[in-house]
């Protein structure tokens, strides 16, 4: 079978690292060919695996030009391809695919009503009406598509009281060994950042900044843990991020001004550690050198950082929100989204339980039950279903 994989719209950052554990999952298979449709500034990133071909197509910088390109142009190199699935992995479907689609949606940010008046709260009019029209666009992508692929069964569910349309859930992977598998140090000022805090309760939130990761609950959450923490053991606590507060160094159209403020009015600047972007590759030091694993997220489809965090022996406190029910099970605890008197509760909890254990074991097998391979084994048969139907 020849797959076709139309990924333009992949950047650096999630769609990027899908592909990256995809593709050679999918080149090591000897009864597929796979031709990629990707930026040709990241394809040296995806680059040298047997079975493997790229299309010459051209990749528009603005997403409006892209979109205008993939529904009028995007059609004749698949078809000229002599490819049998569509794979479209941008969340938005060809309309009229010359050959069986399966759609991968992946943007909660289209379906969260917490988000829109997240926007509107913050006067981000401008970016409330992109993801509006965005929105419109997935949505018809349903019904474009022949079957629609969701990371969780959680998102599915979403999406399917938005179309009835054939929506299917397919978990994303994880693979432990690949996570873990570089051994070179730490860059030395993440490493001084780590052992500075040696006597401290340490904290970490994997994210770039943005409004629906819920940085505010997740600040407003720290001055209660530090005068816990140190009434009952002592002790200091510190918030790892892997970003900066300022705008200008996140992706997207996130203003990181207010949040910026909050730490200030908090006064909690000595207690959050801006360690910035870490290399994939290095992140699993850092997990491995924190305590506890705290997201407050209020939107996600899959939530990778938690698994990450499970295959670390990371105790996990999450937001009450169904994915992360669904992606950590019994391997997290849980609290209301907005309530960071609670997630203060939770993390103070988590940390008197660490101390009594040594490993959670149970969540590192958590962990281990997503895999790419999985993954990817469950695409490549829905893909044959859609070839033989027609």
């Amino acid at each position: 079978m020849h797959l076709f994989i139309n990924a333009l719209a992949a950047s650096s950052s999630s769609g990027l690292t899908y592909l990256r554990n995809v593709i050679p999952h999918l080149c090591c298979r000897s009864d597929l060919h796979t031709t990629l449709a990707v930026n040709p500034q990241i394809r040296d990133s995806v680059k040298g695996s047997p079975g493997l071909s790229f299309a010459d197509v051209p990749c528009p910088g603005s997403a409006a030009r892209r979109f205008w390109h993939e529904q009028f142009t995007l059609p004749e190199f698949v078809r000229n391809s002599g490819a049998d699935v569509l794979i479209s992995a941008g969340n938005f479907a060809l309309r009229n695919s010359p050959i069986p689609q399966i759609l991968l949606s992946g943007n909660s940010l289209y379906t969260s009503n917490d988000f829109y008046r997240d926007l509107l709260s913050r006067g981000a009019y401008g970016l409330w009406f992109e993801t509006r029209s965005k929105a419109i666009i997935a949505r018809q992508s349903l019904f474009w598509a022949d079957c629609t692929v969701a990371p969780s069964e959680a998102f599915a569910r979403v999406l399917r009281k938005q179309a009835r349309a054939k929506i299917v859930k397919i978990h994303h992977g994880f693979d432990a060994e690949l996570f873990a598998r570089d051994r070179s140090p730490l860059a030395p000022h993440l490493q001084r950042n780590l052992d500075g805090a040696a006597d401290s309760l340490r904290l970490l939130f994997v994210s770039y900044y943005n409004y629906y990761r819920n940085f505010e609950t997740l600040f407003k959450a720290v001055p209660s843990i530090r005068e816990q923490m140190a009434a009952q053991y002592g002790r200091g606590v510190k918030l790892f991020l892997t970003c900066t507060l300022r705008s200008e160094e996140n992706p997207g159209r996130f203003r990181a001004e207010g949040v910026k403020a909050l730490v200030e009015e908090l006064g909690i600047g000595n207690e959050i550690v801006e360690l910035g972007p870490v290399p994939y590759h290095q992140l699993h030091h850092v997990y491995r050198q924190c305590d506890i694993y705290v997201t407050a997220s209020y939107a996600e489809t899959f939530a990778h950082p938690t698994v990450e965090a499970m295959a670390s022996g990371l105790p996990v406190v999450a937001s009450d929100i169904e994915v992360h029910r669904e992606i950590c099970g019994s391997g997290a605890t849980y609290f209301p989204r907005f309530s960071s008197e609670d997630l203060a509760l939770h993390v103070l909890a988590a940390y008197s339980q660490t101390k009594k254990l040594d490993c959670n074991e149970q969540l590192r097998a958590r962990a281990a039950s997503f895999s790419w391979k999985n993954h990817v084994d469950e695409l490549v048969s829905l893909a044959h279903s859609l070839q033989r139907s027609r």
